[in-house]
């Protein structure tokens, strides 16, 4: 009789020793590697405290799910972000044993401490590189042995750094892994390097600072004391629920992993053609969500509302006739799994419709009207794929990012400046009702852009738009404000990440007393009611804003001095401009007139005069 489920307690190293002919494999479905130091850290103390116990039972470390329906594979279904982890704090061990090892001072005291280093770095040498005693001297005289000796194998397409492990574990030491491993363009200091190696040099350091015996006792206590359930599985099906079901390492399974798994599941014998497209949807959103653009899940959740809108799943007929307007929205898995299972039915074509939206969001990236709008809401995201969802990449240009852009804009400005949120039915049931204008080729963006305008002329009353301008106090706006006045003066708009919000009046420093009573500024209160208005605020480069920090308005607008940074030296309109200004004082007066002539330049926009 087959198989059905076995459980078994063991020790983790005893979980972790395989035979020459056997690997765990990280199937297709699951999630990339995602434990961070918080986790290690987590993990390295649940360790310590149970050492500081000195308690004769063992520690428990929860449960693995693994699918053994192929001959010695085992297919880790939950627990791979454990057993990736055990497997580097026993690479950082293995290292620190050896670097010991290699160091120690021998005397009649230090006899049995030397050799229970040596057992620990055995039962190491033996897990990593399933090496009996014969195999393990080899190794020891020769590094070079280790090479192509597999204990866990990466076929997640959602993992991007699938060689790492192999590469840390087949160093022979912290430089050489160093060395070796991906250094992530961009990016600076720990940043640069993945999960796996930053995770590795977390248990390194914290390695290094054990003394010869503390490093001991950790070794045994981890590889004798430690435990976790192993549940192993023969059928795949049942695999697979129960991946969908279970997760013990307290990380919630995400939507992209559960929908992920159930196309694989769907895929029959496009597999291979799903892990390739699933892959390179997953490389280029796991980009854009570097740069705050979106993510896996957003990309689901857009096509959601795209489709959802093309389907106009959300409109009902009332008893008198009239469309009404359902804004309540599952959630991604009830949506994929449940209420439309049918799109995960065909993978390769839903992967073709997020493939669509992935590559317009890298397209876009760069419009600074784009990264202007996204600066507002995050369900911006959502109405803009979909507009952007009805042409094809060599249609997208300039002028069409500005069409919807603009509208969006509007309404999200209206929005920055309300009491009600985006739940009211202003805001979400106006914008629901649009999407499926939105996503429907048969309707221009003038008369798109014309439902905007009327709907903000109908719901808005001018003057109170006027009053909640001249209250603004955050930052927002201030970058609205730089557009539309690089828009009215006909300079090109943009903006970097590294862009500081400048208070043309300083908000703080030592020289504040001063400025504030040069300004004509009488307490405070009346300070602080003013200095964060929209008239006293501009964009400006960070290198620039750390240059002047909080000087006098006259030294931050000369010009005379050429190797000493200000105003002169920006990019941005509004902050050159000021070089310009008739007087050498910035006083409430000109804050005042400034925050006027903003308002009106904002309150233009949004009624579109």
């Amino acid at each position: 009789m087959a198989k059905d489920i076995e459980p078994k307690l063991k020790l983790i190293s005893e979980y972790l020793k395989l035979d020459d002919n056997q690997n765990f494999v990280i199937p297709e479905y699951q999630r990339g590697y995602s434990w961070n130091i918080s986790q290690c850290d987590k993990l390295w103390q649940d360790i310590e405290a149970f050492i500081e116990t000195n308690s004769k039972d063992p520690y428990f470390f929860g449960t693995i799910i693994i699918n053994c329906s192929e001959d010695n594979i085992y297919s880790l279904i939950d627990g791979q972000q454990r057993t990736t982890t055990f497997l580097l704090l026993l690479k950082a061990l293995l290292i620190r044993l050896q670097n010991v090892l290699d160091n120690f001072q021998r005397d009649s005291q230090s006899e049995a401490l030397e050799e229970g280093l040596k057992e620990n770095r055995n039962k190491i040498i033996r897990i990593l590189y399933k090496a009996e005693v014969e195999k393990r001297f080899e190794i020891l005289k020769n590094w070079n042995c280790v090479e192509g000796i597999l204990i866990l194998e990466n076929l997640s397409i959602n993992e991007q750094f699938k060689k790492e492990v192999k590469q840390i574990i087949e160093s022979k030491d912290f430089q050489s892994a160093e060395k070796i491993v991906h250094k992530i363009p961009r990016k600076q200091k720990d940043n640069k390097y993945t999960n796996h190696f930053r995770n590795f040099k977390f248990f390194h350091n914290k390695l290094s600072d054990k003394s010869e015996s503390q490093l001991n006792t950790f070794a045994k206590i981890f590889l004798e004391k430690c435990q976790v359930i192993e549940i192993r599985s023969w059928q795949i099906e049942q695999a697979i629920t129960m991946f969908n079901s279970l997760n013990s390492t307290g990380m919630p399974l995400s939507d992209a992993d559960i929908i992920s798994a159930q196309l694989y599941s769907n895929a029959n014998n496009d597999k291979t053609e799903f892990n390739v497209e699933w892959e390179n949807i997953n490389k280029l959103a796991s980009e854009l969500n570097s740069r705050n653009l979106t993510n896996i899940d957003g990309i689901l959740q857009q096509f959601m509302y795209i489709n959802r809108a093309i389907n106009k799943e959300y409109l009902s007929f009332n008893k008198d006739g009239k469309i009404s307007i359902n804004v309540t929205t599952p959630g991604l898995r009830r949506y994929y799994t449940d209420i439309k299972k049918e799109l995960l039915s065909e993978p390769l074509e839903l992967c073709n419709k997020l493939t669509i939206i992935v590559n317009t969001w890298n397209e876009i990236k760069d419009y600074p009207l784009i990264k202007l709008l996204l600066k507002f809401n995050e369900n911006t995201k959502l109405f803009l794929a979909s507009y952007l969802f009805r042409y094809d990449l060599t249609e997208i240009n300039k002028e069409k990012i500005l069409g919807i852009t603009e509208p969006l804009l509007r309404l999200f400005t209206v929005l920055e400046l309300s009491d009600i949120g985006y739940s009211s039915s202003k805001f979400k049931t106006f914008l629901f009702g649009q999407n499926i204008k939105l996503v429907d080729k048969n309707i221009t963006i003038e008369s798109i852009e014309k439902d905007f305008n009327e709907h903000i002329k109908n719901n808005w009353d001018i003057k109170n738009i006027e009053e909640a301008l001249t209250d603004y106090d955050k930052n927002i706006l201030v970058f609205l404000n730089e557009y539309l006045y690089s828009k009215a003066n006909n300079v090109e708009f943009n903006f970097s990440e590294n862009v500081n919000i400048e208070h043309i009046m300083p908000a703080s420093g030592k020289n504040i007393s001063i400025i504030r009573q040069d300004a004509g500024i009488a307490d405070k209160e009346e300070f602080l009611a003013i200095v964060h208005k929209l008239g006293n605020k501009i964009l400006l480069e960070e290198n620039i804003n750390k240059s002047i920090g909080n000087e006098w308005f006259k030294t931050k607008k000369q010009t005379s001095v050429k190797n000493k940074s200000g105003y002169k030296d920006s990019c941005y309109s509004m902050a050159v401009n000021l070089t310009y200004y008739p007087k050498d004082t910035w006083t409430k007066k000109d804050i005042v007139d400034a925050t006027m002539e903003s308002v009106e330049r904002i309150k233009k926009f949004i009624f579109n005069e």
